[in-house]
């Protein structure tokens, strides 16, 4: 008898831990880059990858009213092992397609918060299936495609709070 290989898909930033605080460097208070990203564990048939960071705590943690999304990436080959730290659109892994975040504009936005500290959701899913074109798609239309296809998911709260 063989033994079954669990593996679990786990997400995780080299400049901040699970729930620690996500340093300046990342944020509209400072340079405002993508922090690295690093993953493991792809469940078996991964053919893409998908990654959603948004804030659920907008605008004010004490009175949430809306997530803010920072970052919708999809169709990450499943060969890539992470992002790197400040990636530009041209440096995304080969086939990566981007979606529109609440700024009406592709690539990362970093923590803004304008007031308290809020959580920032870092989401990567592996999906069964390579997805068509969307063209820019919003988060909801993102989550939408993917139904039906979420093989896994790993999750990365980092937090933020300006230092006024």
């Amino acid at each position: 008898m063989t033994a079954l290989m669990m593996t679990i898909l786990t997400l995780t930033a080299t400049s901040f831990t699970h729930n620690g605080m996500i340093p300046v460097h990342f944020t509209c208070d400072g340079q405002n880059i993508s922090p690295a990203l690093n993953w493991t564990g792809l469940p078996e048939g991964t053919q893409s990858l998908a990654l959603i960071v948004d804030d659920p705590d907008a605008p004010d943690p004490a009175a949430p009213k809306m997530t803010w999304v920072h970052w919708v990436l999809y169709n990450i080959p499943p060969a890539a092992t992470g992002l790197a730290e400040g990636i530009t659109e041209q440096n995304l892994p080969p086939g990566t397609l981007q979606g529109i975040n609440d700024w009406k504009r592709t690539g990362y936005g970093g923590p803004c918060p304008p007031i308290g500290a809020h959580r920032y959701f870092h989401k990567l899913y592996a999906l069964d299936t390579v997805l068509p074109d969307l063209k820019h798609p919003t988060k909801a239309a993102l989550e939408h495609a993917m139904k039906g296809h979420i093989l896994g998911r790993a999750e990365l709260i980092g937090r933020y709070q300006k230092q006024h």
